[in-house]
């Protein structure tokens, strides 16, 4: 109710045009078959842009047994992975009904470079699926170019969120990870609505299969410590 609170003040604030927001459950496929028809109903079965950003997160340590292990595998891959490809599914259709070779209609899903590089926390359900997210956006744009449909995907680095506030009291406190980062700062919500616009826009109408690091040099521009 907060997320949709914050939701209906920003559009009514910035005037952004005509936003519908509701809840929905994309951990199932009952919900994301829901939520599609939802959105064909409203927008007369038509989608420019997808952006699959549903996600959770779930830990514990490996030596650990808590009884709760099964359940936040779950959880997590509900959401994070199998959600994510039955709502693309559902939204085939729609976003092939699009503009076109020049402007297709795109899916963005949202991945993490904790699938690329495992964190020190132990999120091991969390870092799997992230690594399943890159490996299925792979898989999509393969199957959905034929229907002019692009797949890429965002893998934020460390941006603050209700999430990731975890992560930072873990590893000590958020100035001292903001210093292991190349460009010395933390991601933003701009930084990564930058990176949606881009791949929502004609500029990225011939690139698909793309995994697009948004992560201040995390993954890419790490040296190795040689003292």
């Amino acid at each position: 109710e907060t997320i949709l609170g914050q939701t209906k003040c920003v559009s009514e604030r910035d005037r952004v045009g005509d936003v519908h927001h509701g809840p929905s459950n994309v951990s199932t496929r009952e919900g994301c078959k829901a939520l599609a028809e939802d959105v064909s109903r409203i927008f007369n079965g038509r989608l420019h842009v997808l952006v699959n950003n549903a996600g959770t997160s779930w830990g514990e340590d490996i030596s650990r047994e808590s009884g709760r292990a099964n359940w936040g595998w779950d959880k997590v891959l509900d959401l994070n992975v199998k959600g994510m490809f039955y709502l693309t599914r559902e939204c085939v259709d729609m976003l092939s009904a699009g503009e076109g070779a020049e402007d297709p209609g795109r899916v963005i899903n949202v991945g993490s470079v904790a699938g690329m590089v495992p964190q020190e926390a132990p999120t091991h359900a969390y870092d799997v699926s992230k690594a399943a997210v890159h490996h299925l956006t792979k898989k999509m744009a393969a199957d959905l170019a034929p229907k002019g449909i692009t797949v890429n995907c965002l893998a934020p680095g460390f941006v603050p969120s209700r999430m990731s506030d975890g992560l930072a009291t873990w590893g000590g406190d958020a100035e001292k990870l903001a210093k292991e980062i190349p460009l010395r700062r933390m991601g933003s919500a701009d930084d990564m609505a930058g990176a949606c616009i881009y791949l929502s826009s004609q500029a990225s109408s011939w690139v698909t299969g793309t995994i697009l690091n948004v992560d201040g040099g995390t993954v890419g521009a790490m040296r190795i410590p040689l003292s």
